[in-house]
């Protein structure tokens, strides 16, 4: 069964897809009149009902429930969005939330340039083309570590216009934030997160103990402490450093 078929279940009668302006068009009709859409992440976490539009920085917040995803940013290519209800903080192996880990899914919806770009890559490549004809764009999640000040997209998928799978690729290798400049598209969007991540903190603690059943203990909460206040952290670190400067300076005179 594919991510969309509880959409697909016979309470509507149309699922036309159709190209306007070089971009992809999703539309839903209901029965008995209106527009029916229905917003969820499928396989797991990734599945939405939306438009594909010419000019998406205008209208993502006609096609896209702002109480879902977040629109960061659009170029000629691609549309940015990060789903803002499922972002959690990270577990230990024991279950107690990890503060300095942040995981969220994200979703890029694609012009034609950017899907023929797609498909050219994976024939050049000798990979499967069955039902990259109807690529529309895809799904990553996302794994931010704050105290390495790293980014790493651990799973890649490609989405049909049904929100299906087409194809999944994984990766283990984090990117240096700090190495993407302030103008990088990807690095706008990875500091858009964070910004959103860091003004919902106790929000997301709630959801990661709510719904991953996390744990809180001591270490856990300084942290999340000092993420709310970063002069808590600097102070605690300024005091650390003076602490081994004079005994440093101290073993020197012995």
């Amino acid at each position: 069964m594919n991510s969309m078929s509880s959409i697909r279940n016979g309470k509507t009668d149309l699922f036309s897809v159709f190209s306007a302006n070089g971009c992809k068009i999703a539309m839903l009709s209901k029965k008995l009149g209106g527009l029916y859409m229905k917003m969820r992440w499928g396989a797991g976490i990734l599945a939405a009902a939306m438009l594909f539009i010419a000019q998406p920085q205008a209208q993502a917040d006609e096609v896209i429930s702002p109480d879902i995803y977040q629109w960061v940013q659009s170029t000629s290519r691609q549309n940015y969005f990060f789903n803002k209800q499922h972002i959690y903080f990270g577990q230990d192996d024991k279950g107690v939330l990890d503060a300095n880990v942040i995981l969220v899914p994200v979703l890029k919806t694609y012009d034609a340039v950017q899907i023929q770009d797609v498909q050219a890559k994976r024939r050049w490549k000798m990979l499967s083309m069955e039902g990259y004809e109807d690529l529309v764009g895809c799904s990553e999640y996302l794994r931010f570590d704050l105290a390495a000040d790293t980014v790493t997209v651990y799973k890649h998928e490609d989405l049909d216009s049904e929100w299906g799978v087409l194809g999944t690729t994984t990766n283990s290798k984090p990117v240096k934030l700090a190495d993407l400049s302030e103008k990088d598209v990807d690095g706008v969007f990875y500091r858009a997160i964070l910004k959103y991540a860091n003004e919902h903190i106790d929000e997301m603690v709630e959801r990661t103990e709510k719904e991953k059943k996390a744990k809180l203990n001591d270490a856990a909460k300084k942290k999340i402490a000092e993420l709310k206040n970063p002069a808590e952290k600097k102070a605690d670190k300024d005091a650390k450093a003076d602490k081994k400067d004079k005994k440093d300076k101290k073993k020197k005179k012995h």
